[in-house]
């Protein structure tokens, strides 16, 4: 099906008036059923410049489906990719509300700070390693502000692919010496161990994931900038948020991050 400036305004609109009234929009896939995946981008870069300002910057990129077994349960057969603007990102102590979120699930990942430009095609693992400063530990919130739950990929993608907020570490570790592949990951929710996991589990190695990012990105003219922060995708299964949990994870070598619910 062709969609037109007038559906993707009609959907943007939909999203936006959600975020603001916590009212949860249509699915995009009811409104569009045969919707591909790079449509749901059009919609999804509509998106972002109706919430991205001077005041609220895009400042990196997050990575979602990072598993096989998550693209294929969607139908899809690469990670996804949504934006970061200023205002996602919380820090670390400051409790997230449950009344402001509509299906919260909370998701450890690494997140990558970018010394230099990395625009694909082309970029590979070394690539990505060379173009960074350093890691960080990262819990994302992501969200599901549909009025239905969705297995279609698209309805992700085009709401910006549930990105919401991102609690980041204090600390910056280089790279040098190690093995993003090898690095533990323990969560907990309210000090008790929850899941494990490794960076291997994000497409073998979480820096093939910023490389995914890094290729797609030019596709729609766009690519990571110095200073980029990008989240490269959970290690483990997405656990739901809930008013009163604190969720901690904690990453081997590179340091840990929580965050706490409330009402």
């Amino acid at each position: 099906m062709l969609i037109n400036s007038e559906l993707i305004a009609r959907v943007v609109d939909d999203f936006v008036n959600a975020r603001k009234t916590h009212r949860p929009a249509k699915n995009v896939t009811a409104l569009i059923p045969d919707i591909s995946v790079n449509q749901a981008y059009e919609i999804q870069l509509e998106l972002l410049k109706n919430i991205k300002s001077d005041e609220d910057p895009v400042v990196g990129g997050k990575i979602g489906l990072s598993s096989k077994a998550n693209q294929e349960k969607l139908g899809i057969s690469e990670p996804i990719f949504g934006h970061l603007t200023a205002s996602m990102i919380i820090p670390e102590g400051d409790p997230i509300s449950m009344s402001t979120l509509f299906r919260p699930v909370v998701e450890p990942e690494i997140c990558f700070l970018l010394s230099r430009d990395l625009t694909g095609p082309g970029v590979n693992s070394g690539t990505v390693i060379s173009a960074t400063e350093g890691v960080m530990p990262a819990i994302e919130i992501a969200d599901n502000r549909f009025e239905n739950a969705s297995s279609r990929a698209e309805d992700n993608v085009a709401d910006n692919s549930g990105a919401s907020l991102v609690v980041l570490g204090g600390m910056v570790s280089p790279l040098a010496g190690m093995d993003l592949r090898l690095i533990g990951m323990v969560l907990e929710e309210n000090r008790e161990v929850i899941s494990t996991g490794a960076g291997a589990a994000v497409l073998g190695n979480p820096s093939h994931a910023v490389a995914s990012l890094a290729n797609k990105l030019p596709l729609f003219g766009m690519g990571l900038k110095a200073g980029d922060i990008v989240i490269s995708g959970t290690p483990v299964a997405a656990v739901p948020a809930r008013t009163g949990a604190l969720f901690r994870t904690t990453f081997d070598r590179i340091g840990s991050v929580s965050v706490r619910f409330t009402e």
